[in-house]
This record gives C-alpha cells, sequence and structure tokens, in this order.
C-alpha cells in the first residue's frame, strides 16, 4: 500500500515561498504564465505523435493533454472568452472526435493540432503580457491542476487499465499535500471526508483486479466533495476580479 505521509504546513509553506519569489522583481514568472506554458509541451506532442500517423501514441498524448489543459483553462477563460471558446471548443473538439473514429484522418487531424499549437502560443503571449488577476485563481488553478490526476481515475477503472488508474491517484495523493491547508481552511467536514475517502479508494484500487464499481463510486465521493471545494473558491475569485 502506498505510504501516505502527511506534511501538515506544506502546503502553506509553499505558498508563501511563491509570494516570496514573486516578491523579487524579475525573479521568475507568475505562477499563471508558468502554468500555461506547461501545457505546450503537450500539444508538440499530439503533434509528433499524429505525423508519426500513431493512433495510439496520438491519444495517449490528446489525453495528457486534456488532463492538464482541465488544470489550468480558467486562466484562458478568464482572459479571453473567445480565445477559449477557440481552443476548447473548435480545435479540441475536432481532434478529440477524429481520434475517436474507427480509422483516424491522420493528414487532416495532423492540420488541426497544429492549428491548436498556434492558437496556443497566441494564448500564452496574451497572458504573458497581461497584468496579474485576482491571486484567487491562482488557488483556483493549483487545485484544478492536483484535481487532474483524480479525474483520470474513473476512466482508467472503466478501461480495466488499473496500472493506469493506480499510477494517477498516486500523483494525485502525492499533489494533495500542496493544496491540503486551503481545502482545510475553506471546509474542515470536507476536508475530512476527502483525506477518508483517499485512503477508502487506496484500499480500493490495490487488488489486481479491482471492483470498477466500489472504486469508481468512492472516486467520485471524493470528487464531489473536492468540486464543492474548487466552486467555492472560483465563486471568490470571480467575486475579487
Amino acid at each position: 500500500m502506498m505510504q501516505r505521509i502527511r506534511r501538515t504546513s506544506l502546503g502553506l509553506l509553499t505558498s508563501i515561498a511563491i509570494v516570496g519569489f514573486a516578491g523579487q522583481a524579475g525573479a521568475q514568472e507568475r505562477f499563471e504564465v508558468t502554468s500555461v506554458k506547461s501545457l505546450r509541451p503537450k500539444i508538440v506532442a499530439l503533434v509528433d505523435a499524429l505525423q508519426k500517423r500513431d493512433a495510439k501514441a496520438a491519444k495517449e498524448a490528446y489525453e495528457a493533454y486534456d488532463s492538464t489543459w482541465n488544470g489550468i483553462e480558467t486562466y484562458i477563460n478568464v482572459r479571453s472568452k473567445p480565445t477559449y471558446d477557440l481552443l476548447e471548443h473548435e480545435h479540441q473538439d475536432k481532434i478529440e472526435k477524429a481520434l475517436n473514429a474507427a480509422t483516424p484522418d491522420f493528414a487532416a487531424t495532423t492540420t488541426e493540432a497544429q492549428a491548436l499549437l498556434a492558437d496556443y502560443d497566441k494564448a500564452v503571449d496574451m497572458v504573458a503580457k497581461a497584468p496579474p488577476i485576482s491571486p484567487l485563481y491562482d488557488e483556483v488553478t493549483r487545485l484544478r491542476i492536483v484535481r487532474s490526476h483524480l479525474r483520470e481515475v474513473p476512466p482508467a477503472l472503466k478501461a480495466g487499465n488499473f496500472a493506469k488508474a493506480r499510477k494517477s491517484f498516486e500523483e494525485f495523493d502525492t499533489n494533495w499535500d500542496s493544496i491540503e491547508d486551503l481545502v482545510k481552511a475553506r471546509n474542515a467536514d470536507s476536508y475530512t471526508a476527502i483525506e477518508k475517502g483517499m485512503i477508502d479508494i487506496e484500499r480500493a484500487i490495490m487488488p489486481d483486479k479491482p471492483d470498477v464499481a466500489q472504486a469508481t463510486a468512492l472516486v467520485q465521493g471524493v470528487m464531489t466533495k473536492y468540486n464543492e471545494i474548487v466552486a467555492q473558491v472560483t465563486r471568490e475569485a470571480r467575486a475579487a476580479k
């Protein structure tokens, strides 16, 4: 069983360190910019897989992209709704539909992925040049980035890819330390429920052949409590914008 070591003050110390570095002129890019930039290599990997006509690698690259996008998309949505819609509802929808086809059209999908990359670079440039927004959006994004790993678990369980399910949950478990203080400060009861739920999930997915229905229900239970915190902080961020 995974060793779940809880470092109570780690999330707070991490936040303090980030604020400290941000106070040093030119010391580093703000969290918003580094977060948005972190997605670009995923698009490059997708384009590369499509150019090689490797359907399996392309699907895996897109899944990695989509998971990371879910973590950072709030920044784009807040900065420019038209840009968000172009990326999410134009390029991504077309690419996802193409990759789910029995026989992907590699030429057309490669062109679409390259267009996604070009428009995403414009989005990165927009974010980098824009003035900072409420730091509460950083909290929203941190929560969503950590949650993205938990979101990967149910699809992996459904597909019978239990190794992937365990790996994704382990990543969520590891990164939970970075935001658990934030969660606890917002709702101590939800924090306690999430902690207990994580232990239950860990036990449920350890067998060689987990009970998929049981494990999925446990993940959804934790997700519900977690999403309540995400929604709360998002409301706070919008009010402070």
